[in-house]
């Protein structure tokens, strides 16, 4: 028997996930683990979250909702943008969806057909690709430099034209996984570069909030036809509830909605109902930033003493990203021997960037400032082994 197999399956792993497989499996036999391989904060969903779900449990049936989200949470987050950003986002525009992760598929499927060519800057979040890929859309890479801040720039979006005409651009500030971000004059640039030749903007701003010395801009402010994505799993610290959101354009409101209810009804009810509490959490969440900042520091002080000598500018989010060209050319390897011989878990750059990643790793600072250090200390203690 020869049962087909569909394509659109056959997209390289999440490595990430790989590692942390590796990891729990090294950890099940009693070895210690220090773990900085996961972009995922080291602690739960703050205590309002909780509370609002343990009265959600008692006090509500918990059904299904209406596909664009429960309209309390969609006015939080409305006036999240007017107090956050100083930003005015009509309610109707607004999208509840399951994680990040569903808003990407959504923006991908109603702004993209089969053939299209979306750019994206490499280093990047691999799931752009992978979901690009496996929906028939191509994903052009750009081969972004520190130079550049690893950032897409309006001169690596001509070259990318030369080859074909490009639909839309993913930007990611801070970003995934070098942590840089964009300046308002370069955000701008790429937002008047998209209008003049036609290309759709999407902007993952996930890592909003988590910020060490300004505020990221929005999207949303410079352009109405961009897609914002936003998450409640990064800087809310809800990753499980697998809960986030999107600004959608007036075009594309009613082909994300068609899309919504038939690939996923609606976003978990219980997430929702509690993730109106998260707006009120502020000074639990900002502690986390505090911590994430401490561990920042800690680690470009620590790090160049383990060898980790060239990083690249981590403005935001909770990442280091390090070339290690002088120390390896095959970043996967190199990984999974500071994993077996140090006890710490990272991430090579391959899952990144399959180009270039092979002289890279990223370094997640998002555990406790104890776990951090104790890292870091046993990477120093293996480089001098």
């Amino acid at each position: 028997m020869a049962l087909k197999t569909a394509k659109r399956g056959e997209i390289p792993p999440f490595i990430v996930m790989e590692v942390m497989r590796a990891a729990a499996e090294r950890a099940s036999s009693g070895a210690v683990v220090l773990h900085m391989e996961v972009g995922q904060p080291g602690t739960g969903a703050p205590q309002g979250v909780i509370d609002a779900a343990r009265v959600a449990l008692d006090q509500h049936r918990i059904g299904y909702t209406v596909a664009l989200g429960i309209p309390e949470l969609r006015a939080a987050i409305a006036g999240h943008y007017r107090d956050y950003y100083g930003v005015d986002v009509p309610v109707e525009r607004i999208v509840v969806t399951t994680g990040s992760s569903g808003g990407f598929l959504l923006s991908f499927l109603s702004a993209f057909d089969q053939g299209d060519r979306v750019a994206l800057a490499a280093p990047g979040y691999p799931c752009y690709r992978n979901i690009l890929s496996a929906l028939g859309v191509e994903p052009v890479s750009l081969m972004t430099t520190v130079a550049d801040r690893f950032q897409p720039t309006p001169e690596l979006l001509d070259k990318a034209r030369a080859d074909g005409p490009i639909h839309g651009l993913i930007v990611a500030s801070p970003s995934n996984p070098t942590g840089t971000m964009l300046g308002r004059e370069e955000l701008q640039a790429l937002v008047d570069y998209c209008r003049v030749h036609d290309i759709r903007l999407i902007s993952d701003e996930i890592y909003h909030g988590i910020t060490f010395h300004h505020r990221a801009d929005t999207a949303a402010e410079f352009a109405a036809e961009a897609i914002v994505i936003n998450s409640f799993s990064k800087y809310f610290a809800m990753t499980g509830w697998r809960l986030g959101w999107m600004i959608v354009p007036e075009d594309l409101m009613r082909p994300v909605e068609s899309l919504a209810q038939n690939l996923f009804i609606s976003a978990p009810t219980l997430s929702q109902v509690a993730a109106v509490a998260a707006f009120d959490c502020r000074d639990e969440l900002e502690a986390n930033v505090a911590r994430y900042a401490a561990n920042r520091e800690l680690l470009l002080a620590e790090l160049p003493k383990a060898g980790f000598t060239d990083l690249a500018p981590a403005d935001g989010a909770f990442y280091i990203y390090a070339d290690v060209g002088h120390l390896t050319n095959d970043s996967e390897k190199f990984c999974r021997r500071i994993l077996n011989e140090a006890g710490v878990a990272v991430t090579p750059g391959v899952d990144f960037d399959p180009w270039r990643g092979n002289r890279f790793v990223r370094f997640s600072f998002a555990e406790s400032t104890e776990e951090i250090g104790a890292a870091a200390e046993a990477l120093r203690k293996w480089h001098e082994e």
